[in-house]
């Protein structure tokens, strides 16, 4: 069997789904920081002893460095059972307010990266493959103040959904969440939204174990919570210019960056 790919293993979802997958996977771990990535190879160590962890620092929007993993991979003779794709960015704020330097960052994080690696897990896959991919419910209609994030989660959506008619003999998923309480400042929009916040909320160990079960079973798409499956049908259903008034008294106010 070959290694399970995780992007963004060091982040909250990230770290949820490794310590569920290092139960039954060998894993091969990327995130920016070596320091992170070495210390969660120790923790999931000591959840499965005889676990095989490889962990390979890289800021994955930078060309080069995913050069360097794959050969990396290709030097150790590695190949991929599996692709976890995590890592992303949701930076908030009116376009206008957006550095050039932050849409080509958050652009790459979010779809540039995540196909890039998608690629060269191809190229290097075993017989049995599993990929899932992290969208969000964002991607599911255009967001006014959230113009960049929505976009590049939509395109992550059809990416993937047309790739499963192309890779037939994979299992390919799109995991759609609504909010993850994961960082400080998403915990306290969550909590600003009341009882809508808390109601779309669930933890990183929930996503994971419906997004593990939903993958299992190849299904395209997976949105994690009754009210958040609800809340994408009333999307569809109702107008746009209803929808873009919500969204614009929501987020017009609101600012989130927390990749300065």
């Amino acid at each position: 069997m070959g290694y399970t790919l995780v992007t963004g293993a060091t982040g909250v979802l990230g770290k949820a789904f490794c310590r569920r997958l290092v139960l039954t996977d060998d894993l091969f771990l990327t995130g920016r920081s070596e320091e992170r990535l070495k210390d969660l190879k120790t923790e999931l160590l000591s959840l499965r002893a005889d676990a095989k962890i490889v962990v390979f620092p890289a800021d994955l929007t930078d060309f080069t460095e995913r050069e360097e993993l794959f050969k990396f991979a290709d030097e150790q003779g590695l190949k991929f059972s599996g692709a976890f794709l995590v890592a992303g960015v949701d930076t908030q704020m009116a376009f206008e307010k957006y550095t050039h330097e932050k849409i080509v960052f958050q652009t790459r994080v979010n779809f540039e990266s995540t196909v890039a690696i998608t690629h060269g897990v191809l190229a290097r896959r075993e017989k049995d493959l599993k990929i899932l991919a992290v969208a969000s419910v964002c991607g599911n209609q255009p967001m006014p103040y959230f113009a960049l994030y929505s976009a590049t989660k939509s395109a992550v959506i059809n990416f993937f959904s047309a790739l499963r008619h192309e890779v037939k003999d994979a299992k390919i998923t799109t995991l759609i969440p609504s909010s993850i309480p994961t960082r400080e400042d998403v915990k306290k929009d969550i909590e600003k939204q009341g009882w809508t916040g808390k109601a779309a909320a669930k933890s990183p160990e929930y996503i994971v174990e419906k997004a593990l079960k939903a993958l299992e079973k190849n299904k395209a798409k997976i949105t994690p919570g009754f009210f958040n499956k609800t809340v994408c049908v009333l999307q569809k259903i109702t107008p746009g210019f209803i929808k873009n008034t919500i969204i614009i008294n929501k987020f017009k106010n609101k600012e989130k960056d927390a990749f300065n």
